[in-house]
């Protein structure tokens, strides 16, 4: 039975709001830093690229109307830890859906 993942809303620059399913998150502990990876709702699959995946650095927000705040990521050494993630994720979902 697939799990319901969580949804979250994020408005580009022109103010349009679009749709994203949380894939997972993760926390890298020696730098304290979280980080995101989303899919965007309603698009079908291309065959040749896949789906796009969205990443952000998130922080937990206490006191204000939204769950988390999402920064861009910005530096190489993030965008390659985050691509090892993905891939081992990608690597264990299609374990699972071996068994």
């Amino acid at each position: 039975m697939e799990q319901e993942r969580e949804r979250i809303i994020i408005p580009d620059e022109n103010g349009d709001e679009h749709l994203f399913e949380e894939l997972f998150t993760f926390s890298v502990d020696e730098t304290g830093k979280s980080y995101i990876l989303l899919l965007p709702v309603g698009e079908e699959e291309d065959d040749e690229e896949g789906v796009e995946v969205v990443a952000f650095r998130y922080e937990d927000k206490e006191d204000e109307d939204s769950d988390i705040a999402l920064f861009p990521i910005e530096t190489d050494e993030e965008w390659n830890m985050v691509e090892e993630m993905l891939n081992t994720f990608n690597d264990s979902e299609e374990e699972d859906d071996d068994e």
